[in-house]
């Protein structure tokens, strides 16, 4: 049976044997009319509908922590540092807003970070360590640098004052990403790890020793250890150089009178060229223990009248502890377990290695340095002087720590595009 002709054929039907209308030329334009008015805020929806599911929950997870950890820090910072503000300044929130306007900055730092492509970093690195580095050695060897508490790590320039250690701590983690990445084939050769890390890593380090800051020279040391673990370095050449940092964090520890009252003060001792630690960490201990399970509430701590030395710095946790007690501090460390925890699933996650370098190196900086500043507070270990990351008082260090988090928030979507764009590719062939 033949087909009929086409002036014959039976009219489309729509619905239930009903004969569906042809359009004519007036309403086809018409209806392209009306597409072209709805373009615009459709066009605006669907875009703005990517955005939000271009993003992995790894992404939202760890931008979410981060900011409730900033947020909780500068309600923290507002409540530990208002007696002594009052004393310096005559203002109850002048330390407050400082640390508030750090935040205001780093904020959209970390958003814009979050979106440079990891070509960005392999490109630049050189030049971004270079310039930290170079911003280091200012503070050493001209009037520029200004001491604080017995290091040399401060830059002043006109009414910004800094500390160029923590633009290494960021410029160092990439570059060793890049480094080990490229080597990865090649790690098994201890003399691929001597050169160029121990000159390049070792020499940003040693600026940062000669301004005489151990704890921060400690962080960076784990910083380096940790990436060349997470980079699949044997056990043994990590042993290795665990011992030679080992050695000589020991002998910077003991070449300072400062550094070696505070190691008494933690064994027992008293300390005759530095009397106030003994103080700190007397009055640390009575924070957390008058805390209790609740706490006494916030604001009504009693330590920071003056009686706990770096109440919003180095000593936070125990004002935590005393005002919002055991919980609280519990809060404070199931934070940073959840921190840790989505690194280590954007580790997971991706497979290029510089992602996966770098983001361990972060984890291990924010992890080992919430580990120090928390272990010196429990009188773990002895006082270092570092911040509680994205919750102490510190500008700089909240910046640097922001970066950073950012980084891992732009590893976290490309791996989101990488994963996204293979599955279309399966679908396409299948």
């Amino acid at each position: 049976m033949t087909n009929p002709p086409r002036s014959v054929r039976a009219p489309r039907v729509g619905g239930i044997g009903r004969p569906v209308p042809r359009q004519t030329a007036h309403e086809q334009g018409a209806g392209r009319g009306a597409e072209r008015e709805q373009a615009p805020g459709t066009a605006a929806r669907i875009s703005l509908g990517r955005v939000f599911q271009a993003e992995s929950a790894n992404y939202f997870m760890l931008l979410g922590i981060t900011l409730f950890m900033v947020v909780f820090g500068l309600v923290m910072v507002l409540s530990s540092s208002s007696v002594e503000s009052h004393t310096d300044t005559d203002n109850f929130f002048s330390r407050f807003w400082s640390q508030g306007i750090y935040a205001l900055v780093g904020l959209p730092l970390m958003l814009l970070v979050s979106r440079l492509p990891t070509a960005f970093w392999k490109k630049t690195v050189w030049v971004f360590l270079g310039l930290a580095c170079l911003l280091q050695l200012l503070v050493l060897v001209t009037p520029l640098g200004v001491e604080i508490g017995g290091n040399r790590n401060w830059l002043r320039i006109g009414g910004f004052a800094g500390q160029p250690s923590e633009a290494i701590k960021v410029a160092l983690v990439v570059w060793l990403g890049v480094v080990l990445a490229r080597k990865r084939d090649l790690l098994d050769n201890w003399k691929h790890l001597l050169i160029p890390v121990v000159p390049v890593a070792g020499g940003a380090i040693l600026l940062v020793i000669m301004g005489g800051d151990l704890g921060t020279t400690v962080i960076m040391a784990g910083i380096v250890l940790g990436a060349l673990f997470f980079a699949g370095v044997k056990i043994r050449h990590l042993a290795v150089g665990s011992l030679v940092i080992s050695g000589l964090a020991l002998l910077i520890a003991f070449s300072s009178k400062s550094r070696v009252g505070r190691i008494m003060a933690f064994f027992g001792g008293h300390s005759a060229a530095n009397p106030d630690v003994t103080w700190q960490i007397n009055n640390g201990f009575y924070a957390l223990a008058s805390g209790g399970v609740f706490g006494v509430g916030l604001g009504n701590s009693h330590s920071k009248w003056s009686w706990l030395p770096a109440a919003d710095t180095d000593f936070i946790f125990a004002i935590i502890g005393e005002e919002l007690g055991l919980i609280g501090a519990i809060v404070v460390l199931v934070l940073f377990v959840l921190l840790a925890i989505t690194f280590l699933r954007i580790i997971h996650a991706s497979s290029d290695p510089f992602a996966k370098i770098t983001t361990a190196a972060i984890l291990v900086w924010l992890i080992a340095q919430a580990f120090v500043n928390i272990g010196v507070v429990l009188g773990v270990i002895p006082v270092l002087g570092v911040p509680l990351p994205l919750i102490s008082a510190g500008g700089t260090a909240m910046i640097s720590s922001m970066i950073a988090i950012g980084i891992v928030l732009s590893f976290a979507r490309e791996t989101s595009r990488e994963n996204e764009r293979a599955a279309r590719g399966i679908s396409s062939r299948a």
